[in-house]
């Protein structure tokens, strides 16, 4: 069970970051309008700071389950 959750916590560590880069790209175009239409199409938000958002959230959320994961590891090993 602790190998699934290291899975999941680097899964959610990499797709976060993804994530929030690639709001942060969007949201560097010029033209406001392409940039709604970017949100909506590649990112599936209304706007690319809902992106950002997202990712730091997903982001932490792998964080915290890597860190449990640990906990867990180490508690697992001191019992036996």
């Amino acid at each position: 069970m602790l190998a699934l959750g290291n899975i999941v916590a680097r899964l959610a560590l990499v797709l976060g970051v993804l994530r929030a880069a690639m709001g942060l790209f969007v949201a560097s175009f010029d033209d406001p309008a392409s940039r709604a239409a970017a949100a909506s199409r590649y990112l599936g938000s209304a706007t690319s700071g809902e992106a950002i958002d997202q990712g730091i959230k997903v982001f932490l959320f792998g964080l915290v389950l890597g860190i449990l994961v640990k906990i867990g590891r180490s508690l697992s090993e001191r019992k036996g």
